[in-house]
């Protein structure tokens, strides 16, 4: 009887755990890696053809994203969640399986002129579809057994709509011994979505420590101060840009818009315009204002009751074409723009960075985790020059961490949720950036657990209760090229960005001095450009 580790193991994205018993072999998640976490995506270590069945803790890419590569690579098996995450799966994949076709053509047309051979999408629209065709949705608390030996239960985790721990009950000859996943804990205190709920009783622990180090900061009302941020940019003129998870996150942010223009909390701009910009968001929504009896907190129902429609917020515009996304850039009224991707590694989010970034009376408001090596984390560090579609752009816009807004369970929080354990024989601390995990272990060691952060590709007897492979560190990925370098690249790097500067700072000159100022960079252009 043994658990393995194939992601999220020193990383914060990535989750992926397999426990085997008796021949018989049950995935908890296969996520998608993301930032520098990511080592390699299209590489399984197991043969998915020989797992026989699969259960997703949430839909989040993270927990989900490789399932239709899972799909690809040979599983047959039924994809075990609750209903509401079956249907967001249904969406989620999909938009990610686009994605993936999309940067494939996109490679592609840059690799042609360079003479590369062609590269393959990670999976396919197709493969996702079939990735689909698998799901079986279940009920919080409701007892399954996927295969012979093997039964599981799932429990609301507050954290998206849908999320759940899985209780996994594993029999081989006369034993038996239960882990308990817990996939993302939920933040206490959140809007729309119920607090995590109890759970007891397990011989192992496999719990995230997304923010094992600390706990969030500004936790309180989300609505005035969100609306002091609105009040004080529209008073100058600026855009407020909102990167953000298309799925949960998006939802939220509407929740509390609707509750500002409801309180008339905005009086620089009171009929300001919200606008989504994201197809996969827009979906979303549409899920969320459906049927979520058994999933909503009570303040959520209680608003239903009196007839109040949760993301309904005035003067929103959903944007669905790119067409409509890039014409947003062109129209100077300020607005909310919510887009995403949440880290801002892909999607439409870029484009409108690079159209706010350098605008000082713009304000870009970050309202969930960045991971190390986003373009997100990289603006909250204060990079003033980030590179977008080959272009590079100053950073002047107001750059603000709403800290309180986490659909993650803060450092309190889960030192709560793991005492709500007796006695395990092991918690095994993943979904955390490496230093984070190893410290959270050692702190759970303190309070008398057992407990260690895994490397990825560790096994672990269940039965004797010991590590019998050791796993590996990740292998972060590499910095692209243009933050490669020497010292005198990067020196020239550093001249270049000087240059930008100066030419907008002679915005307003003549127009003799500045086609002076053009010649002769233009001669420069020409002299080194070989």
């Amino acid at each position: 009887m043994e658990l393995c580790f194939y992601g999220a193991a020193h990383a914060v994205t990535g989750s992926c755990h397999c426990v085997s018993a008796n021949g018989k072999h049950v995935l908890v998640d296969c996520g998608l890696q993301q930032g520098k976490d990511e080592m390699d995506n299209q590489r399984f270590y197991f043969s998915p053809a020989l797992i026989d069945a699969v259960l997703v803790t949430h839909a989040h890419i993270d927990h989900s994203g490789r399932l239709p590569l899972l799909v690809k690579e040979g599983y047959q098996g039924p994809i075990y969640a609750t209903a509401l995450t079956c249907q967001l799966l249904e969406i989620m994949l999909l938009d990610s399986a686009h994605i993936q076709e999309s940067d494939a053509k996109w490679e592609n047309q840059k690799g042609k002129r360079a003479g590369k051979e062609p590269v393959e999408p990670l999976y396919t629209v197709a493969d996702a579809e079939e990735a689909i065709r698998r799901l079986v949705p279940v009920s919080y608390g409701q007892t399954l057994e996927p295969v012979e030996g093997f039964r599981f239960r799932m429990t609301d985790a507050g954290h998206l709509l849908g999320s759940a721990y899985v209780e996994l009950w594993v029999r081989e000859g006369a034993a038996e011994k239960k882990i308990v996943f817990s996939g993302d804990i939920g933040n206490t205190n959140q809007p729309i979505i119920r607090d995590p709920q109890p759970i007891s009783g397990a011989d192992y622990v496999v719990m995230e420590s997304t923010y094992g180090d600390r706990n969030h900061e500004g936790e309180g009302d989300y609505t005035t101060a969100l609306a002091e941020i609105l009040n004080d940019t529209f008073a100058q003129g600026g855009n407020v840009v909102i990167p953000s998870f298309a799925v949960g996150r998006t939802q939220e942010l509407l929740y509390f818009l609707r509750e500002i223009q409801e309180q008339g909390l905005v009086t620089s701009r009171p009929d300001f315009q919200v606008v989504v910009d994201s197809p996969l968001a827009t979906k979303a929504t549409q899920i969320f204002s459906g049927d979520l009896t058994g999933y909503l907190d009570e303040e959520a129902l209680a608003l239903i009751d009196d007839g109040v429609s949760l993301f309904q917020v005035d003067h929103l515009r959903l944007c669905e074409s790119t067409e409509e996304s890039k014409a947003l850039n062109e129209d100077t009224t300020p607005k909310v723009i919510i887009s995403a991707s949440g880290m801002c590694d892909a999607g439409r989010i870029r484009h409108h960075l690079k159209h706010n970034l350098w605008r000082k009376e713009c304000a870009v408001v970050f309202v969930g985790y960045q991971a190390q090596g986003t373009l997100g984390r990289s603006l909250l560090e204060g990079k003033k020059f980030v590179r977008l579609f080959g272009e590079d752009v100053m950073v002047n816009a107001k750059i603000i961490n709403f800290r309180g807004l986490s659909s993650h369970a803060g450092h309190d929080d889960l030192v709560r949720w793991a005492r709500q354990f007796d006695s395990p024989t092991e918690i095994f601390v993943v979904h955390g950036d490496g230093a984070v995990s190893e410290g959270f272990a050692a702190e759970l060691t303190g309070l008398g657990y057992r407990a260690h952060a895994p490397l990825c590709r560790e096994e672990y007897d269940l039965l004797r209760g010991a590590v019998t492979r050791q796993g590996v560190a990740p292998v972060k990925k590499k910095e692209s090229r243009w933050q490669e370098g020497s010292a005198a690249y990067r020196r020239l790097e550093e001249v270049g960005r000087q240059l930008m500067e100066v030419i907008r700072k002679n915005k307003g000159g003549t127009n003799k001095d500045l086609a002076k100022f053009a010649d002769q960079i233009r001669a420069l252009i020409q002299k080194w450009d070989r």
